[in-house]
């Protein structure tokens, strides 16, 4: 079956039938597109709950080399979200969403028949691939389906999505494991196979119109240069350790590519990521913000799955579905999140949002080791729910901000901030776990306290970039003031 192409220019907001006449086929187009992100999104948490296990059947095997089943997926999706993103662009976000869901059902199923643990490995590196090729894209493709009113509503709804993709990631998981750790990666083969089915036959494409110029390759391989480099580095040091030649290297590296591509998006004209995303505040913020919330959910997901394994000596089930309560919550506040930004603004939701996160932290902190009562704990679980949920959705929706033509770059941005902040948020948790506690806190207690620091980290980092943007309108507001009056 034939599809209907819309056309973008490659600067300038599109002219497309959304804005005039809305596809008839959105919300089943929103449905497809909300089942392969979920499945691309979940993947990057399922796995946690079943660590332990994976770690049980490959004997011989420390936590950090389990570690690298999380990290590889993070690594190459981080690395490849913006690249993927550009390039849908332009040859095709339809195009592009179909080949990632089949390559990332490829992955699952390698990953599932894995006989040691360098082929599940790199079966998720091939995961990643599909996900990074589906994530941008299946937010670009909302966009052109939907006339400007409803922009808001659907990005709360793929929002929601996401976030209770990253919080169902446990229960989901600790359900499977029950069969086998191996039922985590079965289970998205007849997902993919649904959704390529569906997709192929009612997303339209979308693509820059026809003498769109490709984005630059050197800026796309400074790019991947710099966020590869950088991750490595930061999940390998607890393992070469911090002042490692290695790690100093690789560290060096990775700065000198993020210097080349900051200098690079500043002065071509065709730039893999260009500056005109940053030129938005919110935007700006909300990259920052979106790096720092990750780092805590990330390390907070983690440490909770091991805290019910190996302290409270939960079998992987009982873990996930005491994790259960969260994804729930997420979802509720998730969906809700436009009636949120229509009564309380658009900074207030994510400043609840990252301030429970940071609760989160502080209540496992001061109650875990008082108490094996799981009751006692259950509100810090819903209040992870809260956060995720007040948190994503208004994030995202910095990409309204950006012109419709670059909705699935901008998406790519904040999701590779969202990745990277993962992989450091995992990576500085085993290292925290790893290593000797000089201040007599016990190692759970460490990792709280960055869950605790790096939500409230993002707080502050919104706050900010609230404070300057009214400090910037009042400014214009005095300086047209003054103008009139003279």
């Amino acid at each position: 079956m034939s599809q209907p192409t819309t056309t973008e220019r490659p600067s300038s907001p599109p002219v497309t039938s959304a804005e005039s006449a809305p596809n008839p086929r959105r919300w089943r187009i929103l449905v497809v597109l909300a089942a392969v992100a979920f499945m691309a999104q979940l993947d990057l948490f399922i796995v946690n709950v079943g660590i332990p296990s994976i770690r049980a059947s490959f004997h011989g095997t420390g936590l950090s080399a389990v570690s690298w089943t999380l990290n590889a997926y993070t690594v190459v999706f981080a690395a490849l979200l913006v690249p993927a993103g550009r390039l849908a662009d332009h040859f095709g976000r339809r195009r592009f969403l179909l080949v990632g869901v089949l390559i990332f059902t490829t992955g699952s199923g390698l990953c599932a028949v894995s006989p040691d643990l360098a082929f599940l490995i790199a079966g998720r590196a091939i995961q990643a691939i599909g996900a990074a090729l589906i994530v941008p894209t299946s937010l670009g493709l909302l966009y052109p389906s939907f006339p400007r009113s409803e922009h808001a509503l659907v990005v709360g709804i793929w929002a929601g999505v996401a976030a209770v993709a990253a919080t169902a990631g446990p229960p989901i998981g600790g359900l499977l494991i029950g069969l086998s750790w191996r039922w985590i990666f079965v289970i998205n083969v007849p997902i993919g196979i649904a959704t390529l089915t569906a997709g192929s036959r009612i997303l339209p494409e979308v693509r820059a119109e026809k003498g769109a110029r490709l984005p630059d390759l050197v800026s796309a391989g400074l790019v991947l240069a710099a966020v590869s480099l950088f991750v490595v580095a930061t999940v390998q040091g607890s393992v070469w350790g911090w002042g490692s030649a290695g790690t100093i290297s690789l560290f060096a590296l990775a700065l000198i590519a993020t210097v080349l591509t900051l200098r690079r998006t500043l002065r071509h004209p065709n730039a893999l990521i260009e500056k005109s995303l940053f030129e938005s505040r919110s935007f700006r913020t909300s990259s920052i913000a979106m790096f720092l919330v990750f780092v805590s959910f990330a390390s907070w997901l983690l440490i909770t799955v091991l805290f019910f394994e190996n302290q409270w000596h939960y079998s992987p089930m009982r873990a996930g579905l005491a994790i259960a309560p969260g994804p729930g919550v997420a979802f509720l506040f998730a969906i809700n999140a436009r009636r949120f930004a229509r009564h309380l603004g658009p900074t207030l939701p994510a400043t609840i949002g990252t301030f429970a996160l940071g609760a989160v932290g502080l209540w496992w902190f001061a109650l875990a080791h008082r108490t094996s009562d799981y009751l006692l704990i259950l509100p810090a679980l819903l209040l992870s729910g809260v956060a995720s949920g007040m948190t994503q959705a208004p994030l995202l929706a910095a990409v309204n901000t950006l012109p419709p033509d670059r909705a699935t770059t901008g998406s790519a941005v904040l999701n590779m901030s969202r990745q990277i902040g993962s992989a450091v948020g995992v990576a500085l948790l085993v290292a925290l776990l790893a290593t000797n506690n000089p201040n007599g806190l016990s190692e759970f207690h460490r990792g709280w306290v960055l869950v605790a620091l790096s939500g409230w980290g993002a707080m502050v980092a919104i706050l900010v970039g609230a404070a300057s943007a009214r400090l910037k309108t009042s400014r214009n507001s005095a300086r047209i003031s003054a103008t009139q009056q003279s």
